[in-house]
């Protein structure tokens, strides 16, 4: 059995605990099951679908040029080029880990898939690891639900839809989530003629109501929506698939046909995989691994961070665990994680983001105040004729802090950073006020929202 002062399992946010270790001059290894290492962002998530999801933003805005006195044609589409642009990125970034790990020293890489046999133990490849200390940053993958039939179709996921090379000519996606807006939107633009089919009564559940139905009025625009459409079976036919579904209110079936599918459910825990029951480390209801405010799970020093505890399953917030528990193990820190304001963004078209409390979440522990402001109300988004994107502020009434913030529409996501800066360090409406606003531009919509705060 070899043993080591750490191990560290999954080299996404991982790679970031590794690294310490190895600086701090303690012996480590670093498991990832491969072939693709680096994580879910670097591979299936963020960044693959960031840079199909771009070009898709500029065929759009070509599209929608119109309102502005503008009529352009799109002549061409390269969707093997676009494709393929995405994997060449993903290869390179591939060798530059692997030349990297190789470079490191006192550190061992294991490719394979990694279980516990024990206390603090772990198997590899038929090798037994034992270390002192144990980081589980292994991810998630995507959730299939048991539809009837699913199993005898060949359909697509998050990470098997990079490889194509052809653009379907049609395509179901099954889900609203985050995941089919944003390929939803990507098809779409693409050519492909999309349908979307979702169980819940509106798209993107952990966006403000009006946000999702926003979205789902621009995008019906683009392709077919269809909420409240719970998928009960998959079948061949033809020379593609169709899905049947049931309305959740009138109980009416309906059968969608298309060249491909799309599964983008959600996405489920890899702790399984793990067997992490070996090792006395408890799990959720949901199946992620439990921890505390400290990132340490049920057995101690042993730590699980990123989409690993399903708590903000965000790179940037993985990253940021990673670093707390750096922190406090490598440094003798006593850092506790704060959720207080996470933001995260969705790349549809329009563009959402969003920070802090919702609403109605607000309204359960704080007697709060709500301003929204529409692009078109501030100078710079007349000028863009942008007349259905707006934000929303949540404001606690009697302290002006603010405890949400939610955007849809253009440069969303980074329209929202300034407000994450201000909730981080108080969160005060002052905070925004102070600082002189460029005037025209975009960034006048967020001191402009929370101003209009009242009573709702």
């Amino acid at each position: 059995m070899k043993k080591y002062e750490v191990i560290v399992i999954g080299s996404g946010c991982g790679a970031l605990i590794s690294d310490e270790a190895t600086r701090h001059g303690l012996k480590a290894a670093l498991i990832d099951k491969g072939p693709l290492i680096g994580g879910t962002c670097l591979n299936w998530g963020c960044i693959p679908s960031k840079m199909l999801i771009y070009p898709a933003d500029r065929i759009v805005e070509i599209q929608e040029g119109k309102k502005l006195g503008i009529e352009a044609d799109i002549k061409n589409i390269d969707f093997a080029s676009i494709m393929e642009r995405m994997r060449k990125s993903r290869q390179d970034s591939q060798q530059h880990i692997r030349d990297s790990i190789k470079q490191t020293e006192n550190l061992d890489f294991y490719e394979g898939e990694a279980r516990f046999t024990g206390d603090y133990t772990l198997e590899v490849n038929g090798e037994q690891l034992q270390g002192e200390m144990i980081f589980i940053a292994t991810g998630s993958r995507p959730l299939i639900p048991p539809i009837k039939g699913l199993d005898s179709v060949d359909y697509l996921t998050n990470e098997s839809v990079l490889e194509l090379s052809e653009r379907p000519d049609s395509l179901i996606i099954i889900g609203g989530g985050y995941i089919a807006v944003e390929y939803g939107h990507f098809f779409a633009a693409m050519g492909t003629k999309v349908t979307m089919v979702e169980m819940a009564d509106r798209l993107v559940l952990s966006e403000e109501p009006e946000i999702a139905e926003l979205l789902k009025e621009a995008l019906s625009r683009r392709m077919e929506v269809h909420t409240s459409a719970q998928a009960e079976e998959v079948k061949a036919s033809g020379d593609g698939v169709a899905v049947v579904t049931r309305d959740k209110e009138s109980g009416e079936q309906r059968e969608f046909t298309a060249q491909r599918i799309l599964m983008a459910v959600g996405r489920r825990s890899n702790a399984d995989l793990l067997r992490v029951e070996n090792s006395g480390i408890e799990l959720d209801a949901r199946g992620f691994i439990k921890v505390d405010e400290y990132l340490e799970t049920t057995r101690k020093n042993i730590f699980a961070v990123g989409d690993a505890n399903g708590q903000q399953m965000f790179t940037h917030m993985a990253n940021r665990e990673a670093a707390i528990v750096v922190q406090n193990t490598f440094h003798g820190t006593d850092w506790k994680v704060d959720y207080s304001a996470v933001p995260h963004a969705v790349y549809s078209h329009p563009q959402i983001a969003s920070v802090g409390l919702s609403e109605e979440s607000a309204r359960k522990d704080h007697d709060i105040v709500v301003g929204r402001t529409r692009y078109v109300e501030v100078a710079k988004g007349e000028a863009m004729m942008e007349e259905e994107g707006f934000a929303k502020a949540i404001v606690e009434k009697d302290s002006d802090r603010v405890l949400g913030f939610h955007i849809i529409g253009p440069h969303a996501p980074v329209l929202i950073q300034e407000v994450v800066n201000a909730m981080t360090s108080g969160g005060h409406i002052a905070e925004l006020n102070e600082g002189i606003h460029i005037h025209p531009a975009l960034s006048e919509l967020i001191p402009t929202t929370v101003n209009n705060a009242e009573e709702a």
